[in-house]
């Protein structure tokens, strides 16, 4: 997986483009609001699907050396976890009022 080729960074990149999309505009389910969170959503989501396959297992159908079904869960993972943690370290880390 380290050395893909195009067509595998490509269909990784969009495993993470789907599960930005998903949670950022139609779960709402954001880390930052406008643009820059689903940027950074998509990041996270390309890496999650890259690591979707070793981690989850080869199974289901494959495209250009990806496995859809870990790829896309691994994505989806990814981006509700670092959302998660986000969020988490928001709540710690907001001013309390006096």
């Amino acid at each position: 997986m380290i050395g893909m080729h195009f067509g595998s960074f490509l269909v990784v990149l969009i495993a993470g483009l789907i599960a930005a999309f998903v949670l950022h505009y139609l779960v709402r389910y954001r880390c930052l609001t406008g643009f820059d969170g689903f940027l950074a959503q998509w990041v996270v989501g390309w890496f999650g699907a890259w690591l979707g396959s070793p981690v989850l297992g080869y199974w289901w159908f494959k495209i250009q050396d990806i496995y859809g079904i870990p790829g896309l869960l691994g994505a989806f993972v990814a981006v509700f976890n670092v959302t998660a943690a986000w969020k988490a370290c928001a709540q710690i880390y907001m001013p309390r009022p006096s």
